[in-house]
């Protein structure tokens, strides 16, 4: 036995044995490092460098405005007269045939909507008296009442409509859009997120960057002081020794690059200069009392130091102004399972008029054409009350999105659902669709915009999608 141990031992110190039975994993090693050296030129470069799409984009940048909590579709976009004449009855019961309700019990009473719905415009497009600013645009917009999803609670639903899988660890639709087309902005990110509410159920999955590189993630800008945390430098320090001391850990952090490719390593470096930039950008940026009167009265905008959705819809306009990429508007209010007129009322009044005036000034300024608006929320509400005759529930069946500019047509209306706004009967579109659609108007394939993670290649719609051809011009 001490014979045989000492073989093995002998074995395990052969280096015979070692290069014969290791010759694999030698070659592997070779091998990574070889296709390292050679990626070397893709992460040396500025990551945030503008590349061009697979084909010619109709949308060159994106304001995407997520209505977290789930708007009722039923109440502002999607009239349902037989379910108004039923309300207070209980629904058929053909209807609810393999349906589960999140909080409901589904056999609970059918509720119509107390709001009245007027046709406007050219398109004669039918809208919810609630939103009289909108009604006035409805030729500029395409509304989506097809929409489905696959989750039925907030975080789940929030994530998967931003990065098209319901767990954590996705890159959202924005990540993806400036990996694809990098920035063209020097002096900002060219992925910012601003936030009027509470937090997002589905906190920062919906705007992180996932197993991308995090360059590419969306940079949340607070509403007071500094845009981003310790940005002004301290008193005392000056701009000349700032500037010294970010050229020495740029050319050292350089070196790292140069020897490891890391895209963390080019993260940092364009994290810092960015930072740098910000800091003469950010302050003017911010300034609105640098607008007119009348553009603050437009949308609505009382203090323009007061955080809301108002100062938010602006703030988006100017950082498309300056290049900005991609900028993501939160307003997570309507989550309405009790005190739903009160509650609604409320979210109309704050989001209607700020919303139309975006609308008016990206038309104003020649800029509606090529950006690319979304307004949505993760899924619907259902037509079957919640307690008393004021509340909702959650409804991924069906719900409705809103769409402008940058090639999406205008002024017209994309699926149907039943009588009661329950099930889609035309022209689904499923939040993988949606997001296929999107990159199509960015100028990108979604089967080939992939990321090639843990040995597989992954993209933003997973293995489904396809490209709503019927809204794009």
């Amino acid at each position: 036995m001490e014979n045989e141990i000492r073989k093995e031992l002998g074995m395990l110190q052969s280096r015979r044995w070692f290069l014969r039975n290791c010759g694999v994993g030698m070659a592997g090693i070779a091998l990574n490092s070889f296709f390292s050296n050679n990626a070397i030129g893709a992460t040396t470069q500025d990551p945030l460098s503008p590349r061009l799409p697979h084909f010619a984009p109709t949308a060159k940048r994106v304001i995407y405005i997520f209505q977290a909590g789930a708007p009722s579709h039923i109440d502002l976009f999607d009239h349902k007269p037989e379910l108004v004449k039923r309300n207070g009855e209980l629904p058929p019961a053909e209807l609810l045939e393999n349906y589960r309700a999140a909080f409901i019990h589904p056999n609970s009473a059918l509720l119509g909507t107390k709001y009245d719905f007027s046709r406007h415009g050219k398109s004669g497009i039918e809208i919810s008296n609630l939103l009289p600013h909108i009604s006035k645009h409805v030729d500029d917009l395409c509304f989506v009442r097809s929409m489905q999803t696959d989750a039925v609670n907030h975080a789940p639903a929030q994530i998967m409509l931003s990065t098209g899988h319901s767990e954590f660890g996705r890159p959202c639709l924005g990540s993806w859009t400036l990996y694809g087309l990098g920035s063209e902005s020097e002096d900002l990110p060219g992925y910012v997120v601003l936030n009027s509410a509470k937090g997002t159920s589905g906190g920062a999955s919906n705007y992180g960057c996932g197993f991308l590189p995090s360059v590419y993630g969306g940079v949340p800008f607070r509403n007071k002081g500094d845009p981003i945390l310790y940005l002004s430098n301290p008193k005392g320090y000056d701009k000349a020794a700032q500037r010294a001391a970010l050229d020495t850990l740029k050319r050292l952090n350089q070196q790292t690059l140069d020897d490891m490719a890391d895209p963390e390593t080019a993260t940092r470096i364009q994290a810092y200069e960015t930072a740098y930039r910000l800091q003469s950008s950010a302050p003017e940026l911010m300034d609105l009392s640098q607008e007119s009167p009348a553009t603050l009265d437009a949308y609505n905008i009382k203090d323009v130091k007061e955080t809301s959705f108002a100062r938010n819809c602006l703030l988006g306009r100017r950082l498309l102004e300056r290049d900005v990429r991609f900028v993501q508007l939160f307003h997570e209010a309507w989550d309405q399972h009790s005190n739903l007129d009160k509650s609604l009322r409320k979210n109309c009044l704050d989001t209607d008029q700020p919303f139309a005036a975006l609308i008016q000034d990206l038309k104003d300024r020649d800029m509606l054409k090529d950006t690319l608006v979304v307004w949505g929320g993760e899924f619907g509400r259902t037509p079957m009350a919640q307690g008393t005759d004021d509340g909702r529930d959650h409804h991924n069946r069906a719900f409705t999105m809103m769409l402008a500019g940058g090639g999406i047509k205008a002024g017209i209306v994309h699926g149907a659902t039943d009588d009661f706004g329950f099930n889609v009967v035309e022209n689904p579109v499923h939040v993988h669709d949606l997001n296929a659609t999107l990159l199509h108007t960015l100028g990108f394939d979604h089967e080939r915009l992939t990321y090639r993670f843990q040995g597989r290649d992954f993209r933003l719609t997973d293995v489904h999608g396809k490209v709503v051809r019927d809204i794009l011009t």
